[in-house]
This record gives C-alpha cells, sequence and structure tokens, in this order.
C-alpha cells in the first residue's frame, strides 16, 4: 500500500513514522508545503497519560522526546495580587521546534520520503495513492474542499488571543489575570525549554478593540502586553512568531473518511488551548491509525475502527474543552469571587477535575478550601468538614448540610401516597442524612396532576396524610428538613403512571388539559385549551390554598415548580406560550402569570421557611428558553420573595438535545447564582458527595440535589 500523510506538523509526521513502523513494507511518503525548520507556536504540553501512550507506541521516539522535557508538577494562579498554587498536577513541556526536528529524524530512520516546501494542490494530484491522511491542519484544504461529504462545521470563539514566547522561566503552568481601563486580560503561560515559555494572552473582542489592539500592529500588540503583564514577567520581553490577535476556531466533522482520504488532527477536530494541546490529540489520533491499519489490508475496516475507536474519546474531550472555553470566555463573571474560590472554580471549570482529584494531588490546597468555606459560612475553621457537610442559610431557614434528596415515588402510586409507602419513601430519605428531602411534584387540583396516580395536596385527607406521614420520620440524626414542590401538569398531564411509559396519555378516564396555548405535548396527547382568565384566576387560587395545606401538613420547605413543560414551565417558554396577550411575547410578558402564581404562594406560605422556585434554564430545542432568559426570569424571582431556585433543563418539548454529564446542568445553576444573585439547588446527574463538594467549593451552587444515595458519608 503506497501512504500519503499531507501535512508536516507533529500530528503528520508522528502518522507517518507509526504506520512505517506498524507496515515496513509500505511506501509512506509525507508532503509539507513549508520549508523543514518553519514553525509557528512556541511550546507543546503533554500530561502523564499522553506519555504511556507515546512510550507504548515507539519507545525511541519516546525516549528522545522525554529527554528534551521541561516538567513541572504545579498550577499557580494569579488574581487580585495573591499567587495561589496547586500541586500534583504532572504536566511535560517541550519546544515545538525541537519535538518537529526529533520527528523528523525517526521518520528518515525508518524510510519515509518527506517532501518540504511542496504543495500537493488537490486531492487528484494523489490519486497514485492508496491512503491519504489529511493532517494539513485548522484549514485543511482536503477537508474544506469536501465539507458536504465530511459533515464539517467550524464554530468562531467569542474571545481573541495572541501567542507570544518570552525568555521568562515559569515555574509552573501559570494562570495571570489583570484588568485596566479597557478590561480584563488573561494569560496561560507555561515553561518549555531552559529559560523560555509561552506565553498566550486572551480577552473578550470588546475589551481588545476598547484597547485598540484591532488595528495595533505586532509591535504595538507586543508593547501592550509588556506593560499590563510587566510584573510577571520580570523584565522579560515578550516574544513573536508571525504572531497575531485571532479567534479559536472548533472544528467538528460527522465523519473523518472520504473514500480513500481520512482526517487526523486538527483537520478532523479541535479543543480549545486552555484545556489541552492540539498537538497531543493529533499525536494521539496517529497512534489510533497506525494501531487501526497494522496486520489488515482491508482499508475500509481499518479507517471504520481508527473512527470508532478515536471519535468517542475526542467528541468528550471537545465537551470538556468547550466548557473550559466558555469560563475563559466569561471569567470577568467570576472576578466578585474570593482569590482561593476563584482559583478552585477555575481548576474544576471543565468537569474533568474535581474534588477528591484535587485533594490526592494537594492535600493543602483542599483544605485551605475547606477552611475558608466553613469560615466564610459561618462553620467550624479549624477542622473544618468538607463544603457539602457546612450548614447553609438559605433566606430565613438554616440547614444543617448541603445536600438534598427526593423521596422516590410521590406519584403513581394507587392512594396518591398515603399509608405506609410514603412513609416507607421519607423514611429512607430521609436515612441518607441528607439536609432537605424534597418530594416530586404534588399537584395543586385534580386538573393539575400528571398521572393518574399522582400524589396531590388539594383535599383534606391529602393534608392528614402528609401531616400524619412527616410526623411520623424521625428527624433526630440530621434534623432533616422536609420540602414539598407543588405543581400543576398543564399539557403534560392525563397520563398513564409513568411504569407504563413516560406521557402516555390516558384513553377513556382522562381529563381536560388547559396550557398558555393550545399545543399539544406529543402527536399523541391531547389538545389542551388555552387558559383564559377565568381559569387563570381558578389556578392562583389552586396553588394558594395548596401552600396553606403544605403549610398545615407542616413541610419546612416550599418549591413552586415552574419547569420540564408543566403549566408554569409552559408560560415562560416561548415554544409553548404563543400567545398575543399580556401573558405572552416577551420574557416579562410569558413570566407574567408564574410571578402571579408565585405571588399567591408567598402570602400564604410563611415568612420563616424556605420559598423557592424551579426553572427550566434552558429548553435544548431551537428557538427555546436560554439560560439568558432563564437568568432574567431568576431575578424576577428573586424580586419576588424566592429564597432558592432548583436549575433544571429540557422536558419543555417532546424532543430536545441534551448534553449529558455529571454536571450537566451545573453551569447553568452558576451563571444563574453568580448572576442573578440568588441562591440556586443544583441538579442532574450529580451522584456523589465529591461532585456536590466540587459544585459548591466553587461557588456553582448553595445545595446540590444528588441521585442514588443510600447513606451520605465524609461527616
Amino acid at each position: 500500500m503506497r501512504v500519503a500523510v499531507v501535512g508536516g506538523g507533529p500530528g503528520g509526521l508522528y502518522a507517518a513514522l507509526l504506520i512505517r513502523k506498524a507496515r515496513p513494507a509500505d511506501s509512506v511518503t509525507l508532503f509539507e508545503r513549508n520549508p523543514a525548520g518553519a514553525t509557528y507556536g512556541w511550546g507543546v504540553v503533554f500530561s502523564d497519560r499522553t506519555l504511556t501512550s507515546f512510550r507504548e507506541a515507539d519507545y525511541r521516539t519516546f525516549v528522545d522526546i522525554t529527554n528534551r522535557f521541561v516538567m513541572w508538577d504545579a498550577i499557580d494562579i494569579r488574581y487580585r495580587g495573591e499567587v495561589i498554587r496547586c500541586g500534583g498536577q504532572g504536566f511535560s513541556g517541550i519546544a515545538r521546534r525541537a519535538l518537529l526536528g526529533l520527528l523528523q529524524a525517526r521518520c528518515a530512520e525508518l524510510g519515509v520520503e518527506m517532501r518540504f516546501e511542496t504543495d500537493v494542490g488537490d486531492s487528484a494530484s494523489l490519486n497514485e495513492f492508496d491512503l491519504v491522511v489529511a493532517a494539513d491542519g485548522v484549514h485543511s484544504m482536503y477537508r474544506n474542499a469536501n465539507s458536504r461529504e465530511f459533515g464539517t462545521s467550524l464554530a468562531e470563539g467569542s474571545s481573541r488571543y495572541i501567542w507570544f514566547g518570552t525568555p521568562r522561566s515559569f515555574d509552573s503552568f501559570t494562570f495571570i489575570f489583570r484588568a485596566n481601563e479597557h478590561g480584563l486580560f488573561q494569560v496561560h503561560a507555561y515553561p518549555f525549554e531552559g529559560a523560555m515559555s509561552t506565553f498566550i494572552v486572551e480577552c473578550a473582542e470588546d475589551t481588545w478593540r476598547r484597547a485598540g489592539l484591532d488595528v495595533a500592529s505586532e509591535a504595538d500588540s507586543i508593547s501592550y502586553c509588556e506593560k499590563l503583564f510587566a510584573p510577571d514577567l520580570a523584565g522579560a520581553p515578550l516574544l513573536s512568531n508571525a504572531s497575531k490577535w485571532i479567534s479559536f476556531i472548533t472544528v467538528r466533522n460527522k465523519r473523518w473518511r472520504r473514500g480513500n482520504v481520512v482526517l487526523l488532527g486538527d483537520a478532523a477536530h479541535t479543543a480549545h488551548f486552555s484545556i489541552g494541546s492540539g498537538t497531543k490529540l493529533a499525536m494521539e489520533d496517529s497512534i489510533a491509525l497506525s494501531n487501526a491499519l497494522e496486520g489488515t489490508d482491508d482499508l475500509d475496516d481499518a479507517l471504520a475502527d481508527y473512527e470508532l475507536e478515536r471519535r468517542p474519546r475526542v467528541e468528550r474531550f471537545q465537551e470538556a474543552a468547550r466548557q473550559s472555553q466558555t469560563y475563559f470566555q466569561h471569567t470577568d463573571r467570576y472576578t466578585d469571587l474570593d482569590p482561593l474560590q476563584f482559583a478552585f472554580h477555575l481548576l474544576t471549570r471543565s468537569g474533568r477535575v474535581d474534588y477528591d482529584g484535587l485533594r490526592v494531588r494537594d492535600a493543602d490546597f483542599v483544605g485551605a478550601i475547606d477552611r475558608w468555606f466553613a469560615r466564610e459560612h459561618g462553620g467550624p475553621s479549624l477542622v473544618a468538614p468538607p463544603p457539602a457537610f457546612v450548614p447553609a442559610r438559605v433566606g430565613p431557614a438554616e440547614v444543617t448540610n448541603r445536600v438534598a434528596v427526593s423521596a422516590r415515588p410521590t406519584y403513581d402510586a394507587s392512594e396518591g401516597l398515603v399509608g405506609a409507602e410514603a412513609l416507607a419513601e421519607l423514611r429512607r430519605a430521609a436515612a441518607t442524612g441528607a439536609g432537605l428531602v424534597l418530594t416530586d411534584i404534588v399537584a395543586v387540583s385534580a386538573r393539575g396532576r400528571m398521572t393518574s396516580g399522582c400524589s396531590g395536596i388539594y383535599e383534606q385527607s391529602h393534608v392528614v396524610a402528609w401531616s400524619d406521614a412527616l410526623g411520623d420520620v424521625p428527624r433526630s440524626v440530621t434534623d432533616v428538613m422536609f420540602g414539598i414542590r407543588l405543581g400543576h401538569a398543564g399539557r403534560r398531564g392525563s397520563t398513564l403512571p409513568r411504569t407504563n411509559g413516560c406521557d402516555v396519555p390516558l384513553a377513556d378516564e382522562g381529563w381536560d388539559l388547559v396550557a398558555p396555548s393550545p399545543l399539544p405535548y406529543t402527536k399523541k396527547s391531547p389538545v389542551p385549551v388555552a387558559a383564559d382568565s377565568a381559569s387563570m384566576e381558578a389556578i392562583v387560587d389552586d396553588f394558594g390554598a395548596a401552600a396553606r395545606s403544605a403549610r398545615d401538613a407542616g413541610f419546612d420547605v416550599l418549591i413552586v415548580d415552574m419547569a420540564r413543560g408543566y403549566l408554569l414551565g409552559s408560560f415562560l417558554s416561548p415554544l409553548t406560550n404563543r400567545r398575543a396577550d399580556d401573558y405572552g411575547g416577551d420574557t416579562g410578558g410569558r413570566a407574567r402569570f408564574p410571578l402571579e402564581v408565585f405571588a399567591v404562594v408567598r402570602d400564604a406560605w410563611p415568612q420563616d421557611r424556605m420559598l423557592g422556585a424551579t426553572i427550566t434554564a434552558a429548553d435544548w430545542a431551537r428557538g427555546g428558553t436560554t439560560v439568558d432568559e432563564a437568568i432574567s426570569v431568576a431575578r424576577l424571582l428573586g424580586e419576588a420573595g424566592c429564597d432558592l431556585v432548583e436549575v433544571t433543563g429540557g422536558g419543555t418539548v417532546e424532543r430536545t438535545r441534551p448534553r449529558y454529564d455529571p454536571y450537566y446542568l451545573v453551569s447553568y445553576s452558576d451563571r444563574i447564582r453568580n448572576e442573578a444573585g440568588v441562591a440556586t439547588l443544583a441538579t442532574g446527574a450529580i451522584g456523589s458527595i465529591d461532585h456536590a463538594n466540587t459544585i459548591l467549593a466553587a461557588g456553582r451552587a448553595d445545595l446540590c440535589l444528588l441521585l442514588g444515595v443510600r447513606e451520605l458519608d465524609g461527616r
């Protein structure tokens, strides 16, 4: 087989040498348009895990590279005049020019033909090759010429950055944050060779323009940055290598192969530089591709195996990089945080590093976080517990710890959760040690039920049953608080119990539905009646009465459900609220009825008990609610006397496209808490105290709802 590799960067060179090594009988030719010694950029960073894969792929290259490494094990965050260090990180750096030289030498040793200063033009010029590896970078000619077939998407970041070098030797991976009259600037700096370091300056586009950097020359940009970061450079200059201000481009492709052309490295995918190196990803691609090609002559199967191996890994990495990129594009949201919490927030920004992981790496750093968090929130600071076990003051109430759990099931019970099942479930939830136990949604009226088996609190018998159940649960262990979620199903009501499937409509014994607009939830759902003034007034009264019943039953906390496509959530979403009156239109109009409901509940609920609301931060559907709109709604709720916002996502319409991971809803809680200024309950797939500690210590939420917890530890 004849193999052509287009692109002489580290990814292309590594692919060429590994393919040649795996298939010594095949010819491998590498084409690069630039001279052999040309390179753009400064240093390359690798982690310990990447080095392990290098050692296994080609030991000679591994030794040559590691012999040139500069190594460090700390991250420094320079912020508001302080330097905060977290150790145990394990990074290595090498000059990009040196890395290219080592890889070129190894290619020559293995018999790879390298043709520098050769522009191959389009793919037709390589018809004599059986396999063409397109490793020609972000602006790949091969990919761009066939972008439809590859399913290429390019997303440009909202910030600007410029890549410098400096003869200032940093002894850690260093993040620097400095603000001036133009705005906030940040630096990603790390050593890579002797006394040399990479020095990447990044800022928001409006800051970049206010500083005049959009029209500045290369020399002027250097001068500006040297002046701004003079305390950090300690007299060292900034050096340029065709450095210019650019925006980061995220590359994604639905398919990595077209015919005999396969994409590799930046041609196939990119991930923001704040989380890792594109060189690292490209070289790992090369390992996977050479492994797939080894020992087979079936090119189709080999390329399929390569993509199946790498795509899931890369996509997970890209999602973490997306979160990290979002953080650095909006760092100014967090500049009010204390320096120690700011550092913890930064280190855990992508979801790949958590509280327990940092504690293993640097116990002193996490101990300082624990003591600071406890001191800030009135807990013991000498021997401080982890953040999840520090008491939380939310509105008028103090919760003994920051963990919440749901008592399940609170619907689909034959007697509406009256009797032994309710008591057993509440006992189980209370026994976890959580500070707050919440019911699932409890209907405010018969018409407001989700299913035929839903629990309610609209009859006196319900009040008595809930009161008896709460009274029989011992609270001595954690002084647990019990909360009730009140809701009205709206267009998602009149369905079979969910043991039969989600949103399966009842056939004959169903009830009429009401919604902001006459839009069925699914194609098989009945069409709801658009709420008029009379029905809206009745619903408001139902919520007020249910709040009084919850008070009489003995609940400590009340949460008004305004999410997941139920009635109040349907009013808030532009996907389901098509009204042309005062209860539709912009965010304020759509929030009007939910706020009227909340006001009545506020009047009915005791002032010395916690009152909250659940809102949808994103519908995950085109044209739906955005997190910016959710922040506006949270502000309105805070002004109306809401103590706590439970943050969720999706469910408004039948089809959505969520992103799932343990922290998939936490970024919304983070923004709502820090921008709307209201306490939040983070939800999602939070399954451990480690997750909760990570969220709480970073200031992304005040409480965390844990899933599947039997008994808490770490107290």
